[in-house]
């Protein structure tokens, strides 16, 4: 998408539409924010949902032979296929058509191929994204269910989830997310014409609780290393711990824009429930499990 979408905007003579693709359709009809920053900062939240499945760097550690190198190559890398595969095929996109010209519904990649006169890769193109989101979902249940298994082991989840088949694998655990995963299916058959919105906005505060736990974890360990209670890590994160606060801070600005619209407002309140949920649940393990078996998890 992103070559073919270069050698549109170069001026080659026959190659695509003969007028219209241009860099300058990124800032011509009324700048880079056409319908004001206000409207940006509200589309964060889809934005924080597309990222989601990036903290799987760090769940998929444990899977590596050498987590110090792998890892460390993973999260130096991550900023350059975010920058590459992310932000610049949207500029690709957007310098080739205008923003005008894409609507809900519709996919900007299809778009884009169908004003090039390439209709049949358009069908390619949904073929590769299907296959993407289905390597997302495969992505989703495998972490999601190592994630079970794993609180079960720690006596935070029930004991059914440590079975493992014969070939190793948490069946139990995996089974159980892709089940929760399938309820998807059933609010888009309730909303199908809200089902996208609600979906994202509920996953933005299911994944910004995620990333905010991670954060806050890592500033209490770095007080803690620093006493000398935990080891130092090789790998240290450049500007902590300023960047960690201020990641917090975007985080809580998203958690705020939630407030503007109404199914922003549904996805906190849910939230809201789903949190005091886990914390009475968490209490209520604590209490239960026996202070050896506590410090041995």
């Amino acid at each position: 998408m992103i070559v073919l979408g270069i050698v549109v905007l170069l001026p080659i003579p026959g190659i695509g539409p003969n007028a219209g693709p241009s860099i300058a359709n990124l800032w011509n009809d009324h700048g880079i924010f056409p319908t004001g920053v206000s409207q940006a900062l509200l589309s964060l939240q889809t934005v924080v949902f597309a990222y989601v499945g990036v903290e799987l760097v760090g769940v998929t550690a444990g899977e590596a032979e050498n987590p110090k190198i792998t890892l460390r190559k993973a999260i130096n890398t991550l900023p350059f296929r975010i920058g590459l595969f992310y932000v610049g095929a949207l500029l690709v996109i957007l310098s080739v058509r205008g923003w005008r010209h894409f609507h809900s519904g519709q996919s900007p990649f299809v778009a884009v191929f169908n004003y090039v006169n390439i209709p049949a890769a358009a069908g390619i193109v949904n073929f590769i994204l299907l296959t993407a989101a289905l390597s997302s979902c495969n992505a989703g249940i495998y972490s999601t269910g190592r994630m079970v298994h794993s609180l079960s082991e720690r006596r935070e989840a029930p004991a059914a989830m440590q079975a493992l088949s014969s070939r190793h694998v948490p069946l139990l655990a995996i089974s159980f997310s892709a089940l929760v995963m399938g309820l998807g299916v059933f609010v888009n058959w309730l909303s199908p014409d809200k089902a996208f919105a609600y979906i994202t906005s509920v996953s933005a505060i299911g994944i910004i609780f995620v990333w905010a736990s991670i954060l806050a974890s890592h500033m209490v360990y770095r007080r803690r290393a620093a006493a000398g209670k935990l080891p130092a890590s090789d790998y240290r994160l450049p500007g902590a711990p300023v960047t960690t606060a201020v990641a917090l801070a975007f985080l809580a600005l998203v958690v705020v824009l939630l407030f503007f619209s109404a199914h922003g407002r549904m996805a906190i309140l849910v939230g809201v429930i789903w949190l005091a949920l886990v914390s009475i649940g968490y209490v209520a393990q604590r209490a239960q499990t026996p202070a050896h078996l506590e410090n041995d998890c």
